[in-house]
């Protein structure tokens, strides 16, 4: 596979990859061993503590109780998977790299044309003949193809499947004389934020804010924009601003709260926030935190338009170099996604299960799926699910970055909305020709 290597991302990353991923105890390259003889990998992800992060550790501790030949090492990578991404761009100069990774949609194409990676089914075929119709007998279609770039190669295998929903304080809600069940448009969701600052002095709401802008296609592509068109950013368009300044006006009103994720997530679970826009992978954290009457409902539409939601989550993707290395991987990638591993890792989030079956299995989710109401609404609306939008070759980092960059300018009341998307559209569009 090509490799592609920004200088200015180079002299940015290596000077902050120690903080990050800690000191390099050996080349993940090599095939090292540990005391027992078992081969050793990396697996980097994006699950802090509140996402994720506590099963992610339950399943590599039993996968690497049950193994005799391999033990898998996690590491966390900080700003999700645009920081994961860019730790891989300097483990890459340096020659060297985990096993496995979780890659975020957004960065299908960029991974792919940036990183050596090895097809899963490749390893599967080489070296596991028993398992070679693993992927066409446990994955769907439609679900496998997200997981596959614009040139038409299988990167890796989905893993983390999600879609944004309403969380709501009821009680919030109730005491502001709003529906407890909430609103159902983003025409409404704006009357009930500001209804609940004027009666509650507390803040109506807050949209996600980490280091990508997933909820931001949803709020925009949901009102008719686009985020991409045949290669080029187009989502300055009427309806994009539209929706933009819906979300800014709320901030500027008080009535929505501008702060980093950890700390908005936080503010809605401390009852201070009535109605918190994120991922049905905070499930977890927010059901067993929340001290009032809480709930999820679908994702708000515009007014006589069709909702468009971005497939949240990552696959994993194998950058194994190495026989040993690459085995490895697949033994450990195979394990994560066994019925009762996706139904522990589903519990532990909140992501729908990417493997079919699972749901109706009594050693799956069977019986959480009937007790936990809060997972329905991703559930309900996974048929209009998107592509979540990758920026095509190597501009992959810097795009997202210039949304990111924008949307902290625009909330901020430093630049309108018009002139954020329009100068940020034209950057984008000179780094795509």
């Amino acid at each position: 596979m090509k490799k592609v290597y920004s200088l200015m991302f180079l002299l940015l990353l290596v000077t902050g990859l120690a903080a990050c991923t800690g000191e390099k105890e050996e080349s993940s390259s090599e095939a090292a061993t540990n005391s027992e003889g078992k081969t050793v990998i990396e697996y980097w992800h994006v699950n802090a503590e509140t996402q994720g992060g506590k099963t992610v550790e339950e399943l590599v501790s039993s996968f690497n109780e049950q193994s005799e030949t391999v033990e898998v090492v996690a590491k966390y990578n900080p700003d999700m998977y645009k920081g994961l991404m860019q730790n891989l761009q300097a483990e890459a100069a340096a020659g060297t790299s985990p096993a496995v990774v979780q890659v975020g949609w957004a960065f299908l194409d960029y991974f792919s044309n940036t990183f050596e990676y090895t097809e899963p089914q490749t390893i599967i075929d080489q070296h596991f003949p028993d398992d070679k119709t693993f992927l066409t007998d446990n994955f769907l279609p439609n679900i496998l193809d997200l997981a596959v770039n614009n040139e038409g190669k299988q990167v890796g295998i989905p893993y983390s499947l999600s879609t944004p929903v309403l969380y709501l304080n009821k009680d919030l809600l109730r005491e502001a004389g709003l529906d407890e069940n909430g609103p159902k448009t983003w025409e409404e969701l704006k009357t009930f934020a500001e209804a609940v600052k004027e009666k509650t002095g507390k803040y109506g709401l807050y949209i996600q804010e980490p280091a990508d802008n997933w909820a931001t296609q949803a709020l925009l592509e949901s009102n008719g924009a686009q985020m991409i068109t045949n290669g080029k950013a187009t989502f300055a368009s009427e309806e994009g601003i539209q929706a933009y300044s819906l979300w800014a006006d709320l901030v500027a009103s008080k009535s929505a709260l501008h702060i980093g994720w950890d700390q908005g997530v936080q503010s809605f679970i401390d009852g201070n926030v009535a109605m918190l826009y994120t991922t049905i992978a905070q499930r977890s954290n927010v059901q067993n935190n929340a001290k009032f009457d809480v709930a999820t409902v679908k994702s708000p539409a515009w007014e006589g338009k069709q909702v468009k939601l971005p497939a949240g989550g990552a696959m994993l993707a194998i950058t194994a170099k190495g026989e040993e290395q690459q085995k490895a991987a697949w033994e450990f990638m195979k394990y994560l996604y066994s019925v009762e591993s996706i139904a522990k890792w589903t519990e532990g989030t909140g992501y729908v299960p990417p493997r079919e079956g699972v749901a109706d299995a009594e050693n799956g989710l069977k019986q959480f799926l009937e007790e936990n109401e809060m997972m329905q609404a991703a559930i309900d609306q996974m048929d209009v699910v998107v592509p979540w939008t990758s920026f095509p070759g190597d501009a992959g980092l810097q795009a997202e970055q210039m949304l990111i960059d924008m949307r902290d300018q625009v909330l901020s009341g430093s630049i309108t909305v018009e002139e954020g998307l329009k100068q940020t559209q034209e950057q984008i569009n000179s780094l795509l020709q």
